[in-house]
């Protein structure tokens, strides 16, 4: 089955659908955002969709779901993981590493967790619920955003046949699999492009 059929809605709503999924992902319900968009961006290699929306659109679902999913963090997770009940110290312990781990690496966390699916669902709250300064999320998280959305979709639409090829004979396992190279590949030369400008 093509990756296309995954986004079971009429061309004109796939926008509509692609921000949905993309969105309430980012906010911390485990719906498949990235599938929705590699979908989205074959429907823009087919004609049915328009490249030059779909990344915008996936971007900017990304960036306001992430900070929604900040703000319910901030506002009550703590408080969530600290309730009287059964595991409560393993809660608090989890708590004071996520709280270390956030004060040292919370913008790489924020800004790559957009290429791992666990992080891409729990980092905007961990990043709420461990106060990291919002300004420096907010940046963080709008740069991985766009740099997820631009080489995911992108990707996607530039080896369209292919990636429909490897999800007919490898499923949407090895298609993932293949996109999540190609983006670290990409965010690699430009890291590697950074150090050696700065060098």
């Amino acid at each position: 089955m093509p990756l296309a059929a995954l986004i079971n809605v009429p061309a004109n709503l796939g926008y509509l659908a692609l921000a949905g999924i993309v969105g309430f992902e980012s906010m911390g319900v485990p719906l498949p955002g990235e599938t929705a968009l590699i979908a989205a961006a074959l429907l823009a290699k087919r004609g049915d969709l328009s490249i030059a929306l779909v990344v915008p659109i996936a971007a900017a679902a990304a960036i306001v779901g992430d900070n929604a999913g900040y703000v319910i963090g901030r506002k009550g997770g703590r408080r969530l993981l600290l309730r009287d009940g059964p595991l409560l110290e393993q809660r608090t312990r989890l708590l004071d590493r996520g709280e270390a781990f956030f004060s040292r690496h919370g913008a790489k966390a924020v800004f790559l967790g957009r290429w791992f699916a666990g992080l891409r669902i729990t980092a905007a709250w961990l990043a709420g619920i461990h106060h990291m300064p919002w300004r420096s999320f907010l940046f963080w998280n709008a740069l991985g955003g766009i740099a997820w959305a631009v080489t995911v979709g992108v990707l996607v639409y530039i080896a369209g046949h292919v990636i429909e090829d490897v999800v007919k004979t490898g499923g949407i396992a090895g298609a993932a699999v293949i996109v999540l190279a190609g983006g670290a590949f990409l965010m690699w030369r430009w890291m590697r492009g950074r150090s050696e400008a700065r060098r």
